[in-house]
C-alpha cells in the first residue's frame, strides 16, 4: 500500500511535469524566432514560422469586415472640414494675394475685406459639395487603399519579440492559465495513479 511520501511525490511529480511542458508549449509558439536543427528535425517557433500567414489571415479580417473604406470617410466626415479648408485656403491664398497687392491696378481693390470674401465664397462653395467631395474621397481610397494588403504588409514587417508582446497583452492571462492547468492535470493524474497502486494492493 503507498505510503504518505508517494501520495505527495507522484502527484507533485506529475504536475512539475503539467506545468514544464505546457510552459514549453506556449514558449514554444513563438521561440526560437530562427529555425534550429536538432538532428532529423528543424524546430521553430509556430509564429516566426507562420508569421506571413498569420498577417495575411489578419489583413484579411480587418480589411473585409473591420474597417472599411465607408468606416474612414465616416471617420474623416466628423473633421472640422469647414475649418480645415479655411486654413488651408488661408496659407495657399497668402502668398497670391501678397504677389497681386503688389500690381499697381489690382492691389487696390484687394482689402482684407476682399479677400475674406473671396475666402468665405470659396470656403461656402465647397461646404455646400461637401457629400460629392466625401463620395469622391471614398471612390479615390476604394481605388488607392488597399486594407487587407496594408495590414497584411505591416503584420508581415513586424519584428517577433513585437508580435509577442501584442499577443500576450491580449492573452497573456489565458496562456498562463493554461500552463497552470498543465500542473493541475498532472497533479491529478499523479493521484490517480496512486490511487491505482493503493486499489491493487
Amino acid at each position: 500500500m503507498p505510503d504518505l511520501w508517494t501520495w505527495i511525490t507522484i502527484p507533485a511529480i506529475g504536475a512539475l511535469i503539467g506545468l514544464s511542458t505546457n510552459w514549453l508549449a506556449v514558449k514554444m509558439i513563438f521561440r526560437p524566432v530562427k529555425p534550429v536543427r536538432l538532428v532529423f528535425f528543424r524546430l521553430q517557433g509556430l509564429v516566426p514560422r507562420r508569421q506571413r500567414d498569420l498577417a495575411k489571415a489578419i489583413g484579411r479580417v480587418v480589411g473585409n469586415h473591420l474597417v472599411e473604406h465607408k468606416d474612414i470617410v465616416r471617420g474623416l466626415n466628423k473633421l472640422d472640414f469647414e475649418g480645415i479648408l479655411g486654413v488651408v485656403l488661408d496659407k495657399g491664398l497668402a502668398p497670391k494675394v501678397q504677389e497681386l497687392r503688389n500690381l499697381p491696378l489690382i492691389g487696390g481693390f484687394l482689402t482684407e475685406q476682399r479677400v475674406g470674401d473671396i475666402r468665405n465664397a470659396i470656403v461656402a462653395g465647397v461646404m455646400a459639395h461637401r457629400e460629392e467631395v466625401l463620395d469622391h474621397v471614398e471612390k479615390g481610397l476604394a481605388a488607392g487603399l488597399n486594407v487587407p494588403e496594408v495590414v497584411e504588409e505591416k503584420v508581415a514587417a513586424f519584428a517577433v519579440d513585437k508580435l509577442e508582446r501584442l499577443i500576450l497583452e491580449v492573452a497573456n492571462r489565458e496562456l498562463r492559465a493554461i500552463v497552470w492547468l498543465g500542473g493541475v492535470l498532472g497533479a491529478l493524474i499523479g493521484l490517480a495513479q496512486v490511487g491505482f497502486l493503493w486499489w491493487r494492493a
